[in-house]
């Protein structure tokens, strides 16, 4: 391995706190097999779907709330935060089917209105050593 590139590694690795090579190498491994966890659509998967927007752009919370209500299956918990008087936050748990925590995922992020959408990928763990 190029010795500049892995100073570098090891300049990271010292700042995340990990006390070893083998640590950082383990999480990054495992962090690239969740990842192919997810492109398999039939794959059990979990993850968490943020988004942030204003709650008072008409019909959004309807829209946000049909949707969560049509993927009922997927939800496993909601968290609800008001920033501010204009702006909300919502952490929503998902597990499923990857293929369908994908495309709820996108149809939440890409409603009118959200300002800002991110889908967390995570594992249930049973994939994982």
């Amino acid at each position: 391995m190029d010795e500049q590139l892995l100073e570098k590694f090891d300049a990271l690795i010292a700042r995340q706190g990990y006390t070893n090579r083998s640590e950082a190498i383990r999480d990054i491994i495992r962090d690239r097999l969740v990842t192919d966890e997810w492109q398999s659509d039939d794959q059990e998967v979990c993850g968490t779907i943020t988004l942030v927007y204003d709650h008072h752009v008409r019909g959004l919370s309807d829209a946000l709330t049909d949707l969560q209500h049509d993927y009922h299956h997927l939800f496993v918990s909601t968290l609800h935060i008001h920033m501010d008087e204009h702006n909300c936050l919502e952490v929503l748990v998902i597990r499923g089917r990857a293929a369908e925590a994908r495309d709820i995922a996108q149809r939440l992020i890409s409603i009118k209105g959200v300002k800002h959408g991110k889908l967390t990928l995570a594992s249930t763990g049973n994939e994982l050593v």
